[in-house]
């Protein structure tokens, strides 16, 4: 092996990459309350064209930003029918296994919750669990965070909910 093949090895082996996801949805009566693949019980669900769960959403966007690929809506368009009311976690498997087929693995993933309703402190070990289970992570590299934006704008006024998430990438191949 020559001094160049094995700095390109090194060079393959130590690649990260980091990943931003940003979601925001807004509340809706009757529909069930989803975030981060826990059925909430609340007076609102949130809109969407699937399960409309923001926090998945969010996470799903980060892991394919740390790969370099297109967000959630160019895998699961809004205007198909195949997605309609579909299972977020069930999507976030597909895009772990886009991310492995590309010959990346998340190492660790960092969700912020922005919501003044409904609580996610009694919630935040089973998101946390889900999201470490669909994106193939151990439990302590997903940190999962919730704050209120104390009364100001439209999350403040309880019309809805957003998500913003990181996620960091190594590249296997």
């Amino acid at each position: 092996m020559t001094e160049d093949d094995i700095r390109q090895l090194i060079r393959k082996e130590t690649q990260f990459r980091t990943g931003l996801g940003f979601d925001v949805h807004e509340f809706e009566e009757g529909r069930k309350c989803i975030l981060g693949g826990v059925d909430i019980p609340h007076s609102h669900g949130l809109s969407g064209h699937s399960d409309a769960d923001v926090v998945v959403h969010a996470a799903m966007d980060a892991a394919l930003g740390a790969a370099g690929l297109p967000d959630i809506g160019h895998f699961f368009p809004n205007t198909s029918e195949e997605f309609r009311g579909a299972d977020s976690l069930q999507l976030a498997r597909v895009v772990t296994r886009e991310l492995k087929q590309r010959g990346y693995e998340l190492v660790n993933m960092d969700v912020m919750v922005l919501a003044e309703v409904p609580k996610v402190g009694p919630h935040r070990e089973q998101m946390r669990a889900n999201l470490a289970e669909v994106f193939e992570l151990a439990l302590e590299n997903v940190a999962l965070k919730a704050t209120t934006m104390e009364k100001m704008g439209f999350v403040g006024r309880r019309e809805g909910v957003a998500v913003i998430a990181s996620a960091l990438a190594r590249r296997t191949l």
